[in-house]
Formats: C-alpha cells, sequence, structure tokens
C-alpha cells in the first residue's frame, strides 16, 4: 500500500485524445519525494533539450506535494512544471488553495499533459472518470468566469477548476493558470496550456488517502498547530510586517505598505520613492483596503487567512494574491484604488502580477524616449490609468504593439531595438524580477538572484533574517529560541552580523558563511516544493512551525518512508541538482548568472567572483555553474552525468566511484 502519496499518475496525450492512469515506482518518491522533486525527473526523461515550451513533446504537469491531502496544516500546494516561453528553461510554479488535495481525493498525484489538442478543450476528472470535453464555448472567457461557468455545466460547485483566461489563449509569455485563492504565474506557464488547447483542467475527488503512522502523525501536526498560535500570539519584534509573522498576512491583513513601497522600485523597476508612505497615503489606503476586503480566506487545512475577497464597485468580485496587490499601483505610479482594479481584470485575463505592470511600465518609457511612436498607440487614452488598461487589452489581444510587448521586456526590447534594450534593465534569465534596487550589494542576495532557477527571489530567502539587528542584545534574544537552525553555527553567524563596521555587508557575512546560509534556504523551499508545504509556513518567515528537524519525522509517519535530516537534506540536494542539470542541458551557464547591473548601486565585481565560484563548488558544480560528474554520480545522478558526457557537456574524467543508487 501506498501513504499519502495515491502511486497513480494520469498522463494525457492531447494530440489523440488518449487517456491512461498510470501506476507509479514508489523508488522514485525515496530518491525524488513528489511533487517538484518527480517532476523535475519527468522532465528530464521525456522532454528534449532540443524541444521549447510550445513543442508538442513538452509536458504540462500539475502535481500535488508528497503530503497535499493529508492532515499536515498548510500542506495543499499544485506545483505546475513545465519548460518557460520566456527562458526556455523548466518553470515550476506553486498554487495554493484546494486543487492539489482535490486531486489526490481523485486517486491521482499528477496530471500529466502532453501534445496539442486540435480544439479547445478542458479536462474533467470525477475519480475515476476522467474525459476530455469541448471547451469552444469557453474561449475568450475570463479564467474565474470560466471555472464558475463549468461548475454549473457539471452541476460540481465543489470541483476544483485551474484555468486560462484569454492571455493564455493567446499564448502570452507571462501567462498564468489561475485557481480561485492562487494562481500559477511565473514563467508564462498559462502559455504553455493554451498552445496546448487546453482550458480548464477541473478536478472532483472523494476518496481516501492513507497515513503510515496516523497516531504519530496527528502528534505532530498538533505540534505544528500549538506552534503557530504561539507565534501568532508572539510577532517577532523589530522587523517589517511581512517578517514578524507566518504566512503572507502583510497584504491582505496588515495596511502598512511603508516598506514596500518606498523600498521597492515603482514604474519599469527604477524609481525609489522614499517618504512617499505619509499619513494621508496610509489612511487612505486603509479606507480603500478596508472597503474593498469583503473576506479574509484561508488554503486547504491551514488557519492562516493570508487571502482575501475583493470586491470593487462595479466588478465582480475576485480573489487577492499577495504582492499584486501593489505591482499595479507602483507601476502606474496610482493609487490603491486603481491597482485593486486593474488586478481584477488582470485575473481574468489570467497573467503574471510580477511581469505585466513592469512590460507596461517599459512600454511607457519607451513612449517617453522616442525609442516607441504614438504611432505604436493608436487611440492611446491621454490619463495616466486609462494607459495601462489599454496597454492590458492590448498585451493580452496580441494587438498593434502589444503583440510585441507580450514576449516580455527581454524579448521585446531585442525586437524593438533602437536602445529598448537599455530600459529592459531587471531581467535574470530572461525574465522579469521583483522591482527591488537597494545600495549596497548583500552577498546572500547576490546569490540567491544569481544562482536561483524558481524565476522569483521570494522563492528562495527565508529562515536566516534579511539584515543585522542593530543591537547584540536583540541579536541574542532572537535566536535564544531559534530551533529551525540546521547546525548551531548559523546562530553565531547573525551574532556576529552587524549594521556597520567590519563584520557589516558586503563582506560579512563571509563568502563561506554565505555559501551555507543560501544553501540552507534553498533547501528549505526545495522541500515545501516536494512535499506541497505554503512556503508561509515553513521557508520563507522566520521562526515557522515546520524545519529540517520536524520534516523528516513528517515524511516518515506520513509516508511511511524511513528519513532522517541527512536524508531528507540529501534527497532535495538530488533534485535540485537535477533541476540544475535539465536547463544546463537546455544551455544555461554561468554567463547567464548575473543580477541586473543596477540592482545595488555599490557593486564588488572580485567578491562577487569569489562568491559564484566558492558557491559553484559548493554545490559540486564546476566554474561555468555546471554540475560535475563526481556530485552526479554521488547524489546517484550518474545517468545524467553519462549525457552531459555524451553531449560534451562535461569532458571526459577519470571514472568516479558510484555511492548512492542510480534509476
Amino acid at each position: 500500500m501506498r501513504y499519502a502519496e495515491t502511486g497513480f499518475n494520469l498522463e494525457i496525450d492531447l494530440t489523440r485524445g488518449n487517456i491512461e492512469k498510470v501506476a507509479t515506482d514508489p523508488r522514485d518518491t525515496e530518491l525524488y519525494l513528489g511533487g517538484l522533486g518527480t517532476n523535475a525527473k519527468l522532465l528530464w526523461d521525456r522532454v528534449p533539450p532540443e524541444a521549447d515550451a510550445f513543442s508538442p513533446e513538452n509536458l504540462l504537469i500539475f502535481a500535488a506535494g508528497l503530503l497535499c491531502g493529508t492532515p499536515a496544516v498548510g500542506c495543499n500546494r499544485t506545483i505546475v512544471s513545465t519548460i518557460s516561453p520566456q527562458t526556455n528553461l523548466m518553470a515550476f510554479s506553486m498554487m495554493g488553495g484546494f486543487f492539489a488535495p482535490e486531486l489526490k481525493y481523485a486517486g491521482l498525484d499528477k496530471v500529466v499533459l502532453r501534445g496539442k489538442s486540435k480544439k479547445l478543450v478542458y479536462l474533467y476528472i470525477n475519480n475515476d472518470k476522467v474525459e476530455l470535453r469541448d471547451a469552444s464555448h469557453l474561449k475568450g472567457k475570463g479564467s474565474i468566469e470560466t471555472a464558475e461557468l463549468i461548475r454549473r455545466e457539471l452541476k460540481q460547485p465543489k470541483a476544483q477548476v485551474a484555468a486560462i483566461g484569454k492571455a493564455g489563449e493567446n499564448r502570452v509569455f507571462y501567462a498564468s493558470i489561475e485557481q480561485g485563492r492562487s494562481s500559477a504565474s511565473r514563467g508564462g506557464i498559462g502559455a504553455v496550456m493554451g498552445d496546448k488547447g487546453v482550458k480548464a483542467v477541473v478536478v472532483r475527488g472523494t476518496k481516501d488517502l492513507y497515513i503510515a503512522k496516523p497516531e504519530e502523525f496527528m502528534a505532530l501536526t498538533n505540534e505544528v498547530m500549538e506552534y503557530i498560535k504561539l507565534r501568532n500570539d508572539n510577532p517577532i519584534p523589530g522587523v517589517m510586517p511581512i517578517l514578524a509573522g507566518l504566512g503572507s498576512p502583510q497584504e491582505m491583513k496588515v495596511h502598512d505598505e511603508k516598506w514596500h513601497t518606498e523600498n521597492f522600485m515603482w514604474g519599469n523597476s527604477r524609481t525609489r520613492r522614499k517618504g512617499f508612505w505619509t499619513d494621508e497615503v496610509a489612511r487612505d489606503w486603509l479606507t480603500t483596503m478596508e472597503n474593498a476586503r469583503t473576506r479574509l480566506i484561508s488554503c486547504y487545512n491551514c488557519p492562516m487567512t493570508c487571502g482575501a475577497t475583493i470586491s470593487m464597485p462595479g466588478l465582480p468580485t475576485y480573489m487577492m494574491k499577495c504582492f499584486t496587490k501593489l505591482t499595479y499601483t507602483m507601476g502606474a505610479f496610482s493609487d490603491l484604488d486603481f491597482g485593486l482594479r486593474i488586478a481584477q481584470k488582470a485575473t481574468e485575463y489570467g497573467v503574471d502580477g510580477f511581469s505585466a505592470p513592469q512590460v507596461m511600465a517599459f512600454a511607457l518609457e519607451l513612449l517617453e524616449e522616442g525609442i516607441l511612436s504614438p504611432a505604436d498607440f493608436p487611440g492611446l487614452p491621454e490619463d495616466n490609468e486609462g494607459k495601462f488598461y489599454y496597454l492590458l487589452d492590448m498585451i493580452v489581444n496580441r494587438e498593434g504593439i502589444g503583440d510585441v510587448l507580450a514576449e516580455g521586456t527581454y524579448r521585446a526590447a531585442k525586437k524593438i531595438g533602437k536602445g529598448a534594450e537599455a530600459f529592459a534593465h531587471n531581467n535574470i534569465k530572461k525574465i522579469e524580477q521583483l522591482p527591488l534596487k537597494l545600495s549596497m550589494l548583500n552577498p546572500l542576495y547576490y546569490l540567491m538572484y544569481c544562482t536561483g532557477e524558481k524565476m522569483n527571489i521570494t522563492q528562495i530567502e527565508g529562515q536566516f533574517p534579511q539584515a543585522p539587528y542593530p543591537k547584540l542584545e536583540h541579536r541574542e534574544a532572537f535566536v535564544k529560541d531559534w530551533i529551525q537552525v540546521p547546525d548551531e553555527k548559523f546562530k553565531q553567524y547573525f551574532l556576529d552580523w552587524e549594521p556597520r563596521g567590519e563584520n557589516s555587508m558586503p563582506f560579512y557575512p563571509t563568502v563561506d558563511m554565505c555559501c551555507e546560509i543560501v544553501d540552507w534556504m534553498e533547501r528549505m523551499h526545495y522541500i515545501d516544493d516536494a512535499l506541497g508545504q505554503c512556503a508561509g509556513l515553513s521557508s520563507f518567515p522566520l521562526k515557522p512551525p515546520y524545519h529540517i528537524h520536524n520534516y523528516p519525522k513528517f515524511i516518515s509517519a506520513g509516508a511511511g518512508i524511513e528519513m532522517d535530516e541527512d536524508l531528507l537534506s540529501q534527497a532535495a540536494k538530488r533534485y535540485r541538482t537535477l533541476i540544475r542539470a535539465f536547463n544546463t542541458r537546455r544551455g544555461m551557464r554561468r554567463k547567464d548568472e548575473a543580477p541586473p547591473e543596477d540592482h545595488w548601486k555599490k557593486r564588488f565585481p572580485e567578491l562577487e567572483k569569489e562568491l559564484l565560484d566558492t558557491y559553484y563548488k559548493f554545490k559540486g558544480w564546476n566554474d561555468d555553474g555546471i554540475p560535475t560528474k563526481e556530485a552526479l554520480h554521488e547524489l546517484g545522478l550518474g545517468y545524467v552525468a553519462d549525457e552531459f558526457l555524451e553531449r560534451g557537456i562535461l569532458k571526459a574524467e577519470d571514472n568516479v566511484k558510484e555511492t548512492a543508487p542510480e534509476k
């Protein structure tokens, strides 16, 4: 019997209309855990490096994390994986809500879509009943509207629906997949779904899921709930609201946006507005949010109420998700009322809330600079907010200049030319990043920005504080109950970190310390993404309830896989390295791992080189960021090493003794 997981994937050949339920190998779960881990293995095995995002050979995988559907609090993430049309590398985006548990209760761990449908369809899963249904009547409909229409059509009000809007149908490179309370947004995953001719994936399940050691598992779950209550009653002092508590409460519960609005860049990620957050602005934004926010909501089996339903006068109600609350407002130099209104339309269209506002602001900068002309914007409104609505429509419908802008700032600048590339200044690996630019180089963030492959810095940062505390007594108080550290040495790293002087940035934490800290934070995110755990209760906040010490117990008691901290760390390193190898096979090299030139005002080229050199070595990669043959064999990835040698990615080396089982 399989525990925590179902042991079955649903394989859909859209070209032939074939549907097959396939049993999976439990050994893959032991080696790659599930979720993102086993997604990476599927993509490595079945998607050749010659295939691009819109190739029939590309897969689009909806995966429930290993512990989704169990009583583990907050464990509800769907991991959607494919090739990104923006980067031509692996895209993996997480959705909260109820979709992943519903998939488990339908008896499935993953839905794997391949090929392309000749007509627009939606996939309907109701336990063992699976069918591809005509979706021609849904063409052009919004993502949320589509979900409601499908539920009515099927008479299944509790069905979970992941759908694309018009942006996905028209293959906008940063189209999202919307799913009620969450979305898979980064990397253009919705464009791949649209290219495959799939409007929605609909799931309804009522089956049971088995736990290996129920009593032990429930005891662990109760411990987590008690800790959540403790943390909710005792926010961490001296840090911004987003870091003081758990989950993502800063957007929906907390109205103080001083840090975000004054430190993040506005417009095309270029203008910092110090002193913006006045008492008057705070009052206006509070009133706007209180009037718009009709209800705080949670994802499946979670007490955190991070999300909210937003009802703007004259517009349908929609679910607001995290930082999208601010991205349109800040992109347009507008107010919160505008941001909440345009976000409703953008959600129906199905576009990524990080990329879309930057692309629109980028276009207007090009117009102001004369690189684009008024002729490129026929009928452009005169008012600022109207320009953004206009551009959103043009992009989503791929009309006129919108057809070029639909490919993101990096690719659009290449096509436009005439100096436009200088304005596409916030890209890493060809995708728009968070609009955050600071003064002094932060060595931790330098490594995270350069080497991260999740396409968003917030999906790497986490359990180590973002900045030093000003006084030693405050640092000493912080480390007293810091049980989440994988090793006591991390406490000392933080105790010795000072705002100024010898032990301050950019030369402290030291290069070696930075490697260890970044590896720890990244490891926790990758574990979350295999188990299906929300980062807001694990890898992202300070002092979370889930950490490296209790996760092995959850896996052992839930999935029945013998696990300890070393085995868990090794598994995470295995599939993280496999993702690195997958992108390496597609051409990614060190030259691609550079943050924007203006990311920090004060740069240190020699230190930056040393950071990257040392981190590559720490991870088992060579000087070009390619996993070495020795490191691959140690992780049981000898099959990767063999292909790298065949393709000339690695040069022939002495035989290396294999020290881990291969699959």
